[in-house]
């Protein structure tokens, strides 16, 4: 059985160590639905945010391999109660007169905006939870979908501290400088 699974990763913000992880994933033949990667707020990690399809082997295969990587400070399932999810994607449709108040009434009800016009198309940003987007993608389709980008699944869990520190009892961050 085929389950989605999220994995936050924490690793050193340094040159080459993005292409050690995805490389890895390349050796093992690990399918990866979407990946997502930016600073943290330390400057010396980033946090890559896996998506992946697969049963409960693959998932722990995963984590196993990351967590043998050098310079991989943390690795967490992000569960799927206790977390939020999110997800940005930037869709060109074609701004044709007579559909364009039902694509225009779409976009408030799906809480997206409109973001680029001009006389022959529009581009629309919608963010939210991935089956929103995904909802909203399948409702533009008849419209005439030009282009689309995503950027894949960004997740954090629930609560206060982070997957690298907790927050002590005076509301401090503990990291490794405190």
């Amino acid at each position: 059985m085929s389950n989605k699974f999220v994995i936050a990763v924490y690793v050193d913000n340094k040159f080459g160590v993005l292409t050690r992880v995805t490389s890895m994933f390349t050796r093992r033949g690990f399918n990866i639905d979407a990946l997502t990667v930016g600073e943290t707020e330390s400057p010396e990690y980033s946090r890559i945010t896996i998506c992946l399809s697969g049963d409960g082997y693959a998932k722990d295969q995963l984590i196993n391999q990351l967590r043998k990587l050098y310079n991989v400070k943390k690795v967490e399932e992000i569960e799927e109660r206790g977390s939020i999810k999110r997800e940005l994607a930037l869709i060109k449709v074609k701004n044709e007169s007579e559909k364009r108040a039902d694509i225009l009434s779409a976009v408030e009800v799906y809480r997206a905006k409109v973001i680029d016009f001009t006389s022959s198309e529009m581009c629309i940003e919608i963010t939210g939870d991935p089956s929103k987007i995904n909802a909203f993608i399948e409702y533009m389709l008849p419209y005439g979908i030009i282009e689309m980008c995503r950027t894949g699944i960004v997740a954090l869990e629930r609560g206060s501290g982070t997957l690298l520190s907790k927050v002590d009892k005076t509301g401090v961050y503990k990291t490794k400088e405190n």
